[in-house]
């Protein structure tokens, strides 16, 4: 299957009102080799411990990438699962297989040989690509009964693993030429796939389109980023993470900008020394890492002159958060919301037009409605559930027509199942996600009001709140919560939190089991990983 009908109707509102348009025949390799024609060739496209390259230098490299990958017999369509780091090979194998009209999966590099067998059997990958270090997760586990024949691996050597044919990057691809024409894809044919967390069941393949790139750099990027050639972003999120893969690929490259890329687990101490070493422009991350890095040792000597403006997505970015970084800094976060299923941020704050505890306005090119349970629009100060559309959205979950039925409704339309209030001048709060409410004591609690509540006590660094069920079948909330000192009494610091609760909401709405940790468990993409939590 190579080429996918849109199912967003070609004009629809938000493309018009950014004007966006691109051939009927397009390739999304553009957005890296259009660099080669428009006068930004020498200018550097990556930075980082991999040392510096310039865009010359990276197109060459994915060139030979894509001529590998049709040297091993590949069809058009065929899928390629990229298990790697942020490195120079992550970018220039992606658009080296887009190039050669091929299919790239983003996986998390987090991932066990188990759901590894389950990625590469479900998207009848032949190819894999992986760090050296990443061998072993290719092992017989995740190799049993999957089409997987050839493992192409970078930075190091080859180590152990169960495909019967492994090559070392570096030496396979020096045969390879450095000019590569794209291939003849349509602009709604398949370009790339990222996978769900699986939180709620396993994984879906989303996919993207070769048109859906260069839609949220138009859409996002030039009306909030205004990034220019002369920018240095640095995502700590990584690339495989849909916001990561926006930051660190399609903005920068779109404008010739230059990437930063640091591989390795992102602890603050290495986040400070490449911020001073590589004097970024613009900076992505987390709620959960601006929590850590205000609090880390050496964040007051590190020098964060050179960054001009700060992003935050995917989790609600609390007032501790949003100050701890601007009494650091000097910055005021932007804070935005978007999905893997829209590829990035489709709603945002702006730097000179915010409200602190709100994922932001509509994004140009994006439409945005809030629908009651009965399908109809709510007004202003009333909840509903979020709906989306806009020309980078996906069409389908790959072989999951039932999920599919779920999010991708009629028009292009995503159902989203998070619960917001719009107020007059159009912020949007988040309240929630459309199935987590639950009945406490005979009446309807969120555990996110709970959650977003605790957050905002001065004694809390980060908290998570879910329902639990009790013997009795009966449900109650627990609270699960890292203080900003250590020491205390927990008995004092649970009935202090409690009454916390108890006097900013509703008596009956406080969790009524406290636990204390030291840090909570993270997700590889940064958020805070709730299964995890919920098994403590």
């Amino acid at each position: 299957m190579t080429a996918i009908v849109d199912q967003v109707p070609p004009d629809n509102l938000g493309a018009r009102e950014i004007g966006f348009a691109v051939p009927e025949r397009y390739n999304a390799s553009r957005i890296l080799f259009d660099n080669l024609t428009n006068g930004n060739a020498e200018r550097t496209a990556l930075i980082g411990p991999a040392g510096k390259h310039s865009y010359r230098e990276l197109c060459a490299e994915a060139a030979r990438w894509g001529h590998g990958f049709r040297s091993l017999g590949l069809k058009r369509g065929d899928r390629i699962l990229l298990f790697l780091d942020d490195t120079p090979a992550y970018p220039a194998a992606f658009f080296g297989a887009v190039r050669a009209g091929f299919v790239p999966l983003l996986i998390n590099t987090l991932t066990a040989p188990d759901l590894l067998q389950f990625y590469l059997s479900d998207a009848s990958a032949q190819v894999a690509v992986a760090d050296a270090e990443f061998c072993s997760r290719f092992n017989t586990e995740a190799c049993k009964d999957t089409p997987l024949r050839t493992l192409v691996v970078v930075n190091g050597l080859v180590g152990d693993h169960a495909v019967a044919d492994a090559r070392v990057a570096d030496e396979w691809l020096r045969g390879f030429g450095s000019e590569l024409d794209e291939a003849d894809t349509d602009r709604n044919e398949m370009a790339f796939w990222m996978y769900s967390s699986g939180s709620t069941g396993r994984p879906k393949g989303i996919v993207h389109l070769q048109h859906d790139m260069a839609y949220s750099e138009q859409a996002f990027a030039r009306s909030v980023l205004t990034l220019t050639p002369d920018d240095i972003c640095f995502s700590v999120p990584k690339i495989f993470f849909a916001y990561g893969f926006g930051n660190s690929i399609t903005f920068p490259f779109s404008v010739g900008a230059a990437t930063l890329l640091l591989p390795g687990q992102p602890k603050p101490a290495s986040i400070f020394a490449a911020i001073e070493q590589y004097r970024p422009t613009v900076f992505f991350g987390l709620p959960t890492l601006y929590i850590s890095l205000t609090k880390a040792e050496g964040a007051d000597a590190t020098d964060f002159s050179s960054l001009r403006m700060a992003v935050s997505a995917a989790e609600v970015l609390s007032a501790e958060v949003f100050n701890g970084w601007k009494a650091l800094t000097g910055l005021e976060i932007i804070e935005g919301l978007g999905s893997t299923e829209v590829l990035h941020i489709y709603l945002c704050n702006r730097a000179d037009n915010k409200k602190l505890g709100a994922a932001g306005l509509r994004v140009p090119g994006y439409e945005i409605m809030l629908r009651d349970s009965d399908g109809r629009e709510v007004a202003d100060d009333e909840e509903g559930i979020l709906w989306v559309r806009g020309d980078s959205a996906t069409p389908l979950y790959w072989n999951r027509p039932d999920k599919t039925a779920e999010t991708v409704r009629e028009q292009g339309w995503i159902y989203t199942g998070d619960r917001f209030v719009r107020d007059s001048d159009g912020f949007h709060f988040f309240r929630g996600r459309a199935d987590d409410l639950i009945k406490i004591s005979g009446q309807w609690v969120y555990p996110l009001e709970v959650e977003l509540c605790l957050a905002d006590h001065p004694d809390v660094r980060e908290c998570a709140v879910y329902a639990a069920e009790l013997p009795d079948r009966r449900m109650t909330l627990k609270a699960v919560v890292v203080m900003n000192r250590s020491g205390f009494d927990s008995g004092e610091a649970t009935r202090r939190l409690q009454d916390y609760v108890k006097a900013k909401l509703l008596p009956y709405k406080y969790p009524r089991e406290v636990k204390f940790i030291d840090e909570l468990p993270k997700t590889g993409t940064g958020k805070i990983d709730r299964q995890a939590v919920m098994r403590m």
